[in-house]
């Protein structure tokens, strides 16, 4: 296997990297191992002073990172050097508050003295997507590097020179070699290598079939694991919504990064007494969706990352047509090179439905009629996936209400699209994988917490 960097736009293929051989990944996790003996006794105040200068890097050279990230997957410039600018302010957080949210914990106690310490565990497999190639990495590695753990990173195929770029802004830091290492491996590499001794956890931002074959074999060598999987999120738009903010925030929602993201939405579930209203501005909004060349800054809709993630939208949406869905907008495969696919918007969706029970990866969305708020959580209950929802209404309390209790996600949002933000903690529940990233829960994921009793 070779990771192979092709430009989504043209299907020109862009460069080539070997996988690398036993004989290589083996002196890799033993540079890891060794690399964790030190920098576990390195303090707080030093490591802060790396990941600062990481993201003074990023900043400074956004214009580069940007660019390699929209030619080995198509995302727009401007979301490109959104992402950059992300990284660097989750540098910025995680700098000024490791220290913090790994203190210890004092507990009181009967007799004596007690407290929690987070300690590291040691070195961590990442495996990584391409949708975000320099954020989903850097989004788990800060964290655990901060918290004195060392990173192997199995990035996807076709993002090399994304994989290759995040080491060289660690290295360049500072940060010691061995801290943070790219591994240019094949899946079954990976999977062995979670059987040594020398690698202490696992995370991986990925599909459901991938979280389950590394839960599998991390959990047979008792090992912890964070999964970050897939997503079909719902977005409820009730009878006393804003119709013109939720149109707005949906379409916003299901195209941004060319609609690949997990926590875009998937799902919009509209009370079927502003079903009409609401369609007819979804459509208004969807179809500002232009597809363009995405090194342009006008550009808000580039091509899908891959041919065959394009394949498998456009057969979701067509067995989903089949099934009784109504074809609004978009929903073909256009000519020429690259692999586009245009703003798509499927009426009259229902359980059964590939477009219902699957999550489309693309700029293709599912508008489901609810007959109340009752139904319209049912509605977004009855998913395998648990990532990521959002609830449109102008009563607050209403709002905050279906968010904390009713829905079931990993995080809900009020009039808002679903973001991350380094200060929230980031995951998902059901066949969206489990754990926490960001946030306290993230950056203490993989510690030993541990407890300490002195009399």
């Amino acid at each position: 296997m070779e990771y192979k960097a092709i430009n989504p736009s043209t299907g020109e293929e862009l460069h080539t990297v070997a996988c690398i051989n036993s004989r290589e990944l083996e002196i890799a996790l033993e540079e890891s191992f060794q690399a964790y003996l030190k920098w576990r006794e390195t303090g707080f105040e030093y490591r802060a002073g790396l990941v600062r200068s990481a993201a003074d890097i990023l900043r400074e050279q956004k214009e580069k990172f940007a660019g390699i990230i929209t030619r080995e997957m198509g995302k727009p410039i401007t979301s490109a050097r959104g992402e950059i600018e992300k990284c660097a302010r989750l540098c910025d957080y995680y700098a000024e508050h490791a220290a913090g949210l790994l203190s210890h914990q004092e507990i009181e106690v009967d007799s004596g003295r007690s407290f929690v310490a987070y300690n590291p565990l040691g070195p961590v497999l990442a495996v990584m997507p391409w949708n975000f190639p320099f954020w989903q990495v850097l989004r788990f590695a800060v964290p655990a590097l901060m918290a004195g753990n060392t990173c192997l990173l199995k990035h996807a195929a076709n993002v090399p020179g994304c994989a290759a770029e995040v080491e060289k802004v660690l290295l360049q830091a500072g940060l010691p070699g061995g801290v943070f290492c790219t591994l240019f491996i094949n899946k079954e590499q990976a999977l062995e290598i979670l059987g040594d001794r020398r690698i202490r956890g696992a995370t991986l931002t990925g599909s459901v079939s991938a979280g389950r074959a590394i839960a599998e074999r991390a959990g047979s060598m008792l090992k912890k694991t964070v999964l970050e999987l897939g997503g079909s999120d719902p977005y409820l738009v009730l009878e006393d919504a804003d119709l013109e903010l939720a149109a707005r925030t949906c379409a916003a929602s299901r195209l941004m990064n060319n609609g690949q993201t997990c926590i875009a939405a998937k799902r919009i579930i509209v009370v079927q007494k502003v079903y009409d209203g609401f369609m007819d501005l979804f459509l208004q909004e969807m179809a500002r969706g232009n597809m363009a060349d995405p090194m342009l800054d006008h550009c808000t809709l580039g091509p899908l990352a891959r041919e065959d993630l394009r394949r498998e939208l456009h057969s979701q949406v067509e067995r989903s047509i089949r099934q009784g869905a109504e074809l609004k907008l978009g929903g073909y495969i256009p000519e020429g090179p690259g692999f586009w696919y245009p703003a798509t918007v499927l009426a009259g969706v229902k359980p059964g439905m590939p477009a219902f029970e699957e999550e489309l990866f693309g700029p293709a969305a599912a508008v489901i009629s609810a007959n109340d708020e009752k139904d319209a959580i049912e509605l977004a209950n009855r998913s395998r996936f648990g990532l990521g929802s959002a609830v449109f209404t102008r009563d607050i309390k209403r709002g905050a209400r279906i968010a904390s209790r009713e829905i079931e996600a990993g995080s809900c949002f009020v009039n808002a699209m679903v973001q991350s933000d380094p200060r929230l903690p980031f995951g998902g529940i059901k066949d969206s994988g489990y754990g926490r990233e960001l946030s306290v829960e993230g950056i203490r994921e993989f510690t030993n917490i541990k407890t300490v009793f002195v009399k």
